[in-house]
């Protein structure tokens, strides 16, 4: 496979969640930041929320960003032009997804490059009622994902990921069989029980519904582990939606 500097970064990733307390200096701030605003965008719909509160920031990281989807800004553009925004919320969204996540990953890439460690946080769309409340935001904006970034105090292993034939696929989408899914499987739990990884964390997601625990350390791995989550987590959109509403978008058919 062919490298630079960019691909060895890239592919070097990890998940950081041990910090040094050195704080990054604005210039650095400010250059992860730009960076990341000369990602790919649709409409810039986007906006940063930067806590230095080590206190209180996840894994008492220096820095914790909250990437935000903002139709606020581009709102007020659009009415200096006199128009109105007609275009429906769940489209809206979907390209403001794009935005907040591509800006996201460049910062990530940059920041990375420049030394610092940094760990997605994937629950903020549940916690968006106390972030507006906490950064008095307007309405039209939702913080979709937030990062905790600064210099590591830890060095983990890369994570394992799927075969490269299990997500490239020419052509047309294929027709797996079970030696396509069950390779795929092999090389994630494998990979994750290779780094003792849930182990060392001490951490298995609870059963529910009356599931009984057939595994121990020992099998359980990432397929398991992911399977879990969305076999049990969330199976009403209610929360989101209420979350979504109280940030000023509706995504159900307005009459």
């Amino acid at each position: 496979m062919k490298k630079n500097q960019v691909i060895k970064t890239m592919l070097n990733h990890k998940s950081i969640r041990r910090f040094k307390p050195k704080s990054p200096t604005m210039e650095t701030i400010r250059t992860i930041v730009r960076a990341g605003q000369q990602a790919p965008f649709s409409s810039q719909v986007y906006s940063l929320l930067l806590s230095r509160n080590q206190k209180r920031n996840p894994f008492k990281a220096p820095l914790t960003f909250t990437i935000c989807i903002d139709f606020h800004k581009l709102q007020l553009i659009m009415k200096k032009r006199k128009w109105d925004l007609v275009s429906n919320d769940l489209f809206c969204l979907l390209m403001g997804i794009q935005d907040a996540s591509l800006m996201a990953e460049n910062m990530v890439i940059a920041a990375e490059s420049l030394g610092l460690g940094t760990c997605f946080l994937g629950n903020t769309p549940l916690r968006t009622t106390e972030i507006a409340k906490e950064y008095k935001l307007p309405k039209r904006v939702f913080p979709l994902t937030q990062i905790a970034m600064g210099y590591p105090a830890e060095n983990p292993s890369t994570r394992p990921r799927y075969p490269l034939e299990f997500v490239l696929f020419e052509n047309e989408y294929p027709k797996f069989n079970e030696k396509d899914i069950k390779k795929a499987m092999e090389r994630m739990d494998q990979g994750y029980l290779a780094q003792d990884y849930y182990r060392k964390s001490s951490y298995r997601v609870p059963l529910e519904k009356g599931r009984k625990e057939k595994f121990t350390f020992d099998n359980y791995s990432w397929t398991e582990h992911i399977s879990r989550k969305w076999g049990q987590w969330n199976p009403s959109p209610e929360k989101l939606l209420e979350q979504l509403s109280k940030c000023g978008f509706s995504i159900k058919k307005k009459m």
